[in-house]
């Protein structure tokens, strides 16, 4: 488990609501959610780094530009945005596997689980998802139930279905 110095706070506009963006002093990405799940992700900090809470900053130009342009269309955007999290290494599996489904695809949790090295484990790919803690970025709303449904999002299923919608995936 990596333990940066310095945890960094910023907070940024979004078309679905404000983001929380975590970087560490090294100008990479730790986490990311949205403002209504403020308390969600002080645990997650404080269970990844046992970091006290960040301090207010401003994200690396670099990342916030990529959030602009994925919300004005270039999905792609995402991928050039650097990131570390503490986790698993099935964990990590999964959250790599998230950023290998393009935008405007979707795929089942039995997929994300045969993607991410353990075809048996879904409900383990399931709980990894769940738990993922660079939603957009690690695009677990890309992932949905065996029939189609849109299953539980982090962030709500009504941003799930406005991010589907935006990568045309809906």
């Amino acid at each position: 488990m990596s333990r940066p110095a310095r945890l960094i706070l910023d907070r940024a506009p979004s078309p679905i609501g404000e983001l929380l963006i975590v970087t560490d002093e090294a100008g990479l990405l730790r986490a990311i959610d949205f403002h209504d799940y403020e308390p969600r992700l002080d645990r997650l900090l404080k269970t990844h780094y046992g970091a006290p809470r960040p301090d207010v900053g401003a994200a690396p130009a670099t990342i916030r530009s990529a959030l602009v342009a994925y919300f004005a269309g270039d999905f792609a955007a995402l991928n050039t945005i650097p990131w570390t999290t503490n986790g698993t290494a099935f964990q990590h599996a999964v959250w790599t596997a998230l950023t290998e489904i393009p935008a405007g695809q979707t795929i089942t949790y039995s997929e994300l689980a045969r993607r991410a090295g353990r075809p048996a484990a879904i409900r383990a790919a399931g709980h990894a998802n769940g738990s993922n803690p660079l939603s957009i970025v690690a695009p677990c709303h890309r992932v949905i139930g065996m029939d189609g449904t849109l299953t539980g999002y982090g962030g709500g299923i009504e941003r799930k279905r406005w991010l589907l919608t935006h990568e045309k995936a809906l």
